[in-house]
């Protein structure tokens, strides 16, 4: 027993001590996490990351894509290049050539790529459709190969992402889509289903924005309130509660001032009854009392 465990911890020291050894060899590729080897894609991800030379990384990418050599990563990587460039047209038109010489498992990655560079080209019904053909996929169980759970990639960090949680990323792109496209009682409908399904205090703020641009105030004020009080997950983020006080005085900028008769509680029915009353009573004197004289001018006046 004691024999087996110490010819185990033996055999992890020698593990360790190869890795180190390996990373002493080569601490260059370890260090700035580009790819081993002299492979043109290789060689497009040193030009990338190390040199900062895009445009000599573009030629090597089209290189590694023509040579078959990591096409998958090679034409997303590159489309990415490009749209730095603000060559997104371009990065477009590659994507749907050679998409087809890419797997299956690379297709979900190509289209959120896709859906950037529709976005940074102002391409919204492009978009639109692209988020209902990936939306179709999630209800007919087809998203992340099957799979409940994928593995994102978010500034250098890995981290799982759901079913649940990806459906609410895209209906927030596609309500965000919908109001380029000024369609605000679509984009309303989508947003509240983005948030019926996972909810965040950024979506909300776009469904604030939404509601003001119907010139709905007060629905737009309680769905703001609710990121401000902290009800909804990520409201503790600073520019999202930022935003939504912005948007709060957005609201209250825009909302008409209140008429006289609303500050005094009454309203126009009540108004006009009394004034038809007084008719009645004293047709030779002033057909208003003084109070419904000073309704009258200043209602004049707001209306100047």
């Amino acid at each position: 027993m004691e024999l087996g465990l110490l010819k185990k911890h033996k055999m992890s020291c020698l593990r360790k001590e190869k890795e180190k050894e390996k990373e002493k060899e080569d601490p260059f590729h370890v260090v700035h996490k580009v790819p081993h080897g002299d492979t043109p894609y290789v060689k497009a991800k040193h030009a990338q990351l190390i040199q900062k030379d895009p445009e000599a990384a573009i030629v090597l990418f089209w290189k590694a894509i023509n040579a078959g050599d990591r096409v998958d990563s090679a034409l997303k990587d590159m489309a990415v290049v490009m749209k730095q460039l603000n060559r997104s047209e371009e990065a477009i038109e590659a994507i749907k050539s050679f998409r087809g010489r890419c797997s299956k498992q690379a297709q979900e990655s190509l289209d959120n790529v896709l859906i950037d560079l529709y976005k940074k080209c102002g391409k919204v019904d492009e978009q639109i459709d692209l988020l209902k053909r990936k939306l179709r996929l999630i209800y007919q169980g087809e998203i992340f190969n099957g799979k409940p759970t994928k593995t994102a990639r978010s500034h250098g960090k890995k981290f799982r992402v759901s079913v649940k949680q990806e459906t609410s990323r895209l209906l927030g792109n596609l309500g965000w889509a919908y109001m380029q496209k000024s369609n605000y009682l679509t984009a309303e409908v989508v947003y509240r289903k983005a948030q019926m399904i996972d909810p965040d205090a950024n979506k909300a703020c776009n469904l604030g924005l939404c509601l003001i641009k119907q010139g709905r105030y007060d629905d737009a004020r309680s769905v703001l309130g609710n990121i401000l009080q902290g009800k909804i997950p990520g409201s503790e983020d600073i520019r999202t509660r930022k935003r939504a006080e912005e948007l709060l005085m957005e609201v209250k900028s825009m909302q008409p001032p209140l008429e006289l008769s609303d500050i005094l509680g009454l309203d126009d029915d009540f108004v006009n009854g009394l004034e038809l009353l007084m008719n009645e009573w004293a047709p030779a004197r002033s057909k208003r009392l003084p109070i419904f004289e000073e309704i009258s001018s200043f209602r004049d006046q707001l209306a100047c």
